[in-house]
């Protein structure tokens, strides 16, 4: 099979240096490396002209949209492999990580998407844990991710993470990340709807924690700083997830999960539940968040709604022409 692999980047090209230098030692190389770079990017792209490659397959994709969404969706109209993997500009794949992901499709025709865990280092500590369930989204839409301390053997899950994924060629078909997500930059949670429409198509996406890369957190050029509660950078983020969720639902499952949402919630998108968690030890901080998550909220169904709109209005127009 033919592996293409995809590095979304902007402004970090000492990451991206100890990134691409990782895919030189890889047991099984890549067939194809395409490395989308934002035009304005001048940094990244003189960096780029004095790289290196050896034998690295190596390509550069210009992108002229702001996000990793328009990233993402420029290598994948140009990927050639049967396997498209993804990885993050400031991460380092494991000297087998294209191995063990091509040994998993070629094992079992099923399979559609296949990732793994994130030693995620921060502030060059590796952040410790072990969790047991990864990837999941529960039926009344509470998301489980812990991607990044995942142990055990492998599973099915629901959700793959963007540093470490992996999709057969025929299972993403014409699919692309989607435009709605809100965000310049990270785009959190834009991964979510792509895993949950192959997941509704039929597909298996397969997490193993034994595929790894090392994750070395880098600062983002963008609203959203990580560890930094950024209003427009949470609100978004929020946004993001409840669009994912309702378009992945059923309609009685949309309103548990919105009554879920209101009276719940989690540490990420607060519900009432959890202002009053956290409000003794966050006191205002806890407020402002909660603010933020029912804008989030209420953001998301919006877009949604929208979009329903506008699909219902095409369709009424294709059968008028259609008559």
């Amino acid at each position: 099979m033919k592996i293409t692999v995809i590095i979304p980047t902007y402004r970090r090209a000492v990451d991206l240096n100890r990134c691409l230098t990782g895919f030189k030692k890889q047991v099984r190389p890549a067939d194809e490396i395409l490395v989308a770079v934002r035009d304005t990017d001048s940094s990244t792209c003189e960096f780029l002209k004095t790289f290196d490659s050896q034998s690295l397959p190596l390509k550069i994709l210009t992108v002229k949209v702001t996000g990793v969404v328009a990233a993402m969706n420029v290598g994948l109209d140009s990927a050639t492999g049967d396997i498209v993997s993804f990885i993050d500009d400031d991460a380092v794949p494991h000297v087998d990580w294209l191995a063990k992901i091509e040994a998993y499709f070629l094992a079992d025709e099923e399979i559609g998407g296949v990732g793994g865990r994130d030693r995620i280092y921060q502030d060059n500590r590796l952040v410790e844990g072990r969790e047991p369930v990864v990837g999941k989204l529960r039926w009344f839409g509470r998301m489980i991710p812990y991607h990044h301390i995942g142990v055990g053997p492998k599973r099915e899950v629901d959700i793959l993470k963007g540093v470490n994924m992996s999709y057969r060629r025929t299972a993403i078909g014409d699919r692309h990340f989607d435009k709605r997500m809100k965000g310049t930059g990270a785009q959190v949670h834009f991964e979510v709807a792509f895993c949950l429409s192959l997941k509704r198509a039929g597909w298996k996406l397969i997490y193993d924690p034994q595929i790894l890369v090392a994750h070395y957190l880098a600062q983002r050029f963008d609203e959203d700083q990580r560890q930094q509660v950024n209003p427009i950078a949470y609100s978004n983020s929020v946004h993001n997830q409840t669009l994912a969720i309702l378009e992945h639902f059923l309609p009685p499952q949309r309103i548990i999960f919105a009554l879920w949402s209101i009276f719940v919630g989690t540490r990420g998108a607060y519900g009432i539940g959890q202002l009053f968690r956290f409000l003794p030890t966050e006191g205002t901080l806890a407020w402002k968040k909660w603010l933020l998550s029912m804008q989030g909220r209420r953001q998301g169904w919006l877009t949604w709604q929208e979009s329903n709109r506008l699909k219902s209005n095409s369709t009424t127009l294709s059968k008028e022409i259609m008559r």
